[in-house]
């Protein structure tokens, strides 16, 4: 939603939001037929991207999931310890009143987790504006996939998965239905890598938890526009699957796994052992040809120079 900031008044403080060109992405069907292109809204896929806006929302959705039930008693509720252990004087030890103090074993716990509700209040509009933040963020990546309708007749795996497998949807895919899309949601339900959420539940942090998001035409946020020969936005490469670490390993053998081996230099009749020494070379010990190798020098060029310097003195000789 764009807000127009007048040039007088007591809102002339606030800016006006910026909205960026609309993403054009490619209608298919399950079966991977585009359909045509369509252009998103822009005030949903189109906002500039606030990260301490993500932060603050996200931040509040994951505390509203703590249950909050951790609970431990104090030295009033644990059982026994009415009586003085023994007497105020003449023992020598510290004085004390009951054995569940905490300081004794099997004692209450002092300043412990009491039951409690760990829930932010944030403003509706801050929610709205984080969902299209994260929303602009995976359509500009490219990671916004639009089908025409799932079409399962029964709820089935088999056809989910083959209808995933179609649109080329790698990592965690996350899909949007509607209410009443039941069968849909039994369909995906088994994919261990596949997420559903309704669009009126949909969140900022299931959008950046997933690496791809799946509309379709019922569930697409915001007011689209058919695009024509527009460009679609290009989609991530899938990424390739490494292999699993072996049970036991160490994060420092994990990452070794991952880095690929270093080129092994193969024995050779050729190879000079003194010329693999770092360091700087000894200039008595080295060869005529590097010698002239190091001046910049021809050898050949350098050979026909000492012939004529040898002519030269042969003719001063007879003369």
């Amino acid at each position: 939603m764009s807000v127009v900031a007048p040039e007088t008044g007591q809102y002339a403080g606030r800016r006006e939001l910026r909205l960026g060109d609309a993403v054009v992405v490619e209608r298919r069907n399950p079966g991977a037929d585009v359909l045509g292109r369509v252009a998103l809204d822009r005030e949903w896929f189109s906002v500039p991207v606030n990260v301490p806006l993500l932060h603050q929302v996200v931040t509040a959705q994951l505390a509203a999931r703590r249950a909050g039930t951790q609970s431990t008693r104090t030295r009033a509720e644990v059982r026994g310890g009415s009586s003085k252990p023994y007497r105020q004087k003449g023992t020598g030890n510290a004085r004390q009143g009951s054995i569940r103090a905490p300081h004794y074993a099997g004692g209450g716990v002092a300043l412990g987790p009491k039951p409690r509700s760990y829930a932010q209040k944030t403003p509706q509009k801050m929610i709205r504006q984080a969902l299209r933040c994260a929303l602009s963020d995976r359509a500009r990546s490219g990671r916004v996939v639009l089908v025409d309708a799932w079409s399962f007749e029964v709820p089935r795996t088999r056809d989910a998965a083959a209808a995933l497998s179609a649109l080329d949807l790698a990592g965690h895919v996350l899909v949007v239905l509607g209410r009443e899309e039941e069968v849909a949601a039994r369909s995906f339900a088994n994919l261990p890598h596949v997420a559903t959420v309704p669009l009126d539940q949909l969140t900022a942090y299931d959008v950046l938890s997933a690496d791809m998001v799946v509309f379709h035409d019922g569930t697409l946020p915001g007011e689209s526009a058919d695009a024509g020969d527009a460009e679609p936005v290009a989609r991530p490469h899938a990424p390739a699957p490494r292999p699993a670490p072996a049970a036991g390993s160490s994060r420092r053998l994990r990452a070794a796994a991952e880095v690929e081996p270093a080129e092994v230099i193969e024995d050779d009749d050729t190879f000079d052992e003194d010329r693999a020494v770092d360091g700087p070379v000894d200039d008595a010990g080295a060869d005529e040809s590097d010698a002239e190798a190091v001046a910049g020098e021809d050898p050949a060029s350098a050979e026909a120079a000492d012939e004529d310097e040898a002519a030269d003195e042969d003719e001063d000789e007879e003369a």
